[in-house]
């Protein structure tokens, strides 16, 4: 198989170039992150890692989000499905073909009965809606996966540090929850919540964020009307979708 890079698109390589950064960076905040005693670090220290590497986590997901989208390797569609599933198995060890199955069911008809994200209906409580939603991608085989590969990470750095199982929680574990409620807050929870309307599809809300506050809160997923009216658009091209938007809505 030829890698056709030269043919892409200015926007699937900036995508790309995205991508490689934020898994590098994911990958070496969390080895020297776990190469750390965090006993000896400071509070503030320890806050600042663990919100850092949970927006890096967030991270993977989108990549996962936009290759499901076919958007990450548009040229190489074997390739691109590769990647993603790579990119999901980092990070929670979620299964690509369910997802993907998922995630079309939820474009179809989103804050339907037919959606896979809304399980209880979007008029239950958060947390009762966070949990059927987390059932719905977690099973036991993904948590065995999981804490086999938290467990021989605070292995392979007991050599290091005399604190390796802590960091594994702290920078592995705890980001991934955090991480997931993220996802869930801003790209389900609010987007989708007050549509009640179980007997046909609902098209989703916006969050009302600048640019940089919507990229920090989960890399765009709040502009969640702009992302099912343009699935065809990566994660970082939605504030151009949602400005052009807003220009042709004024009077």
């Amino acid at each position: 198989m030829r890698l056709t890079a030269a043919r892409l698109s200015p926007q699937a390589r900036k995508g790309l170039g995205l991508s490689a950064a934020l898994v590098a960076a994911w990958l070496g905040s969390f080895a020297l992150c776990l190469s750390f005693n965090s006993a000896q670090l400071p509070w503030w220290a320890l806050i600042a890692a663990v919100l850092i590497r949970a927006q890096l986590q967030t991270g993977l997901f989108i990549i996962g989000h936009d290759a499901m989208h076919g958007l990450l390797w548009p040229t190489q569609r074997r390739l691109n499905a590769d990647l993603g599933a790579l990119m999901l198995l980092l990070y929670a060890a979620l299964p690509y073909g369910h997802c993907c199955a998922n995630h079309r069911r939820h474009h179809r008809a989103p804050a339907s009965a037919r959606d896979p994200d809304c399980p209880a209906g979007t008029a239950s409580g958060a947390l009762t809606w966070y949990r059927q939603f987390m059932a719905g991608y977690l099973n036991a085989r993904q948590m065995t996966v999981l804490l086999s590969g938290w467990a021989v990470l605070a292995a392979l750095f007991a050599r290091l540090t005399p604190t390796a199982g802590l960091n594994v929680l702290l920078f592995g574990t705890l980001p991934l929850l955090l991480s997931s409620l993220q996802l869930f807050v801003v790209g389900t929870y609010l987007p989708h919540r007050g549509q009640g309307h179980r007997d046909g599809p609902e098209q989703p809300h916006s969050l009302d964020l600048p640019a940089w506050l919507s990229l920090l809160a989960c890399f765009h997923f709040g502009y969640h009307r702009e992302h099912h009216d343009h699935p065809d658009l990566p994660w970082f091209a939605l504030p151009t979708a949602r400005q052009n938007a807003t220009v042709l809505a004024l009077p």
